[in-house]
């Protein structure tokens, strides 16, 4: 009962970021690099910080919690993460979406569950290792079957929609974009591992374990945030959009919405690690959640983008492999479960 409650509280993370994007749609009057900013804030450090503070331990403090180790590592691979958020949107300019996604994502599900449990000196040839690495490569198979089925939809494009898809496409460029995209994104991973210590003085100081992971994500985010900020701030002086953030007429609205994509965002991780605190009994599961939520991820990814018709017009074949790329990442997921049942 316990796998199950964890994995549904990763699951209902999982849609809260898949619906983060819908937000965005209403914001109003600013560049991207004005909403990405804002948004972030909101979404690595306003609501970060406030779910770090559920696990202050009774007559301690955050500042403790952090001297225990690991704060410094767990902020620099938020860098590093940062590095693949923006790199990932290269990837998709480079090679679209259908494979730039794929080859990023696919990558960040890899290397975010097998590099935690290769530092851990774990033997993914025998026993539990072995397990986890063929949970991985389901997940693979998965993402890269929606990835097909993501090329047979552009074949629907018409000629204008293609050459602006394709205008920049460049190969050798675009998959070493998008394999960095992947190896960067994975390092939230590797900063939450790097948090362990933080975490275990956390329930060390009576925390429950729901919450005692928490600080550690804020510390990733903050990493992540330091790097986006740079990117942005500097977008806005190139682009000279600074003036945007002077529309008072439009703060208002966009404030809402971007709290609102911030929050949506968050759920994510702060599921991930509630739902961690339910799957303790179950070692691979454990060690297989990072994938799970990139699975879960791409999952519901995909049934929004079938409830708002952005796959209307394509064929029968084209939706039965989508279908079918999405019910092998499920897949993988029970698969795991069952091993470890």
């Amino acid at each position: 009962m316990n796998t199950l409650i964890g994995l549904l509280i990763i699951a209902v993370g999982s849609f809260g970021q898949s619906s983060s994007y819908v937000p965005i749609n209403k914001v109003k009057g600013w560049s991207w690099e004005n909403f990405w900013l804002v948004q972030g804030i909101f979404a690595w450090l306003v609501f970060p910080l406030l779910g770090a503070l559920l696990a202050i331990p009774a007559d301690g403090s955050l500042i403790e919690l952090w001297g225990a180790g690991g704060a410094l590592p767990a902020i620099i691979y938020g860098v590093l993460w940062g590095v693949g958020g923006l790199t990932f949107g290269l990837s998709m300019r480079y090679l679209g979406v259908a494979l730039g996604q794929s080859i990023a994502l696919g990558t960040c599900a890899g290397f975010g569950t097998l590099f935690p449990a290769l530092f851990a000196g774990k033997d993914l040839l025998h026993g539990d290792g072995l397990m986890l690495l063929i949970g991985v490569c389901i997940t693979l198979a998965g993402i890269a079957i929606i990835g097909y089925a993501g090329s047979l939809r552009s074949r629907n494009m018409s000629e204008e929609e293609k050459k602006a898809a394709v205008k920049d496409f460049a190969l050798t460029k675009g998959l070493l974009v998008a394999l960095l995209a992947g190896v960067m994104s994975a390092c939230f991973a590797l900063g939450l591992d790097a948090g362990t210590p933080i975490k275990e003085a956390a329930l060390a100081g009576g925390v429950e374990g729901l919450y005692a992971g928490l600080p550690v994500i804020f510390l990733v985010t903050l990493g992540g945030f330091l790097t986006n900020a740079v990117y942005c701030l500097q977008q806005n002086i190139a682009n000279k959009t600074m003036s945007d953030y002077a529309k008072s007429n439009v703060w208002g609205n966009n404030l809402i919405f971007c709290a609102l994509a911030g929050v949506l965002w968050y759920m994510q991780f702060f599921g991930l690690e509630m739902g961690k605190s339910f799957l303790g009994g179950s070692p691979i599961l454990l060690a297989f959640s990072w994938s799970i939520l990139m699975s879960l991820n791409v999952t519901f990814s995909n049934v929004w983008g079938i409830l708002l018709k952005e796959w209307k017009g394509c064929g029968s074949r084209t939706i039965g492999v989508l279908i079918l790329g999405l019910a092998v990442l499920i897949a993988s997921i029970i698969v795991v479960a069952m091993a470890q049942a």
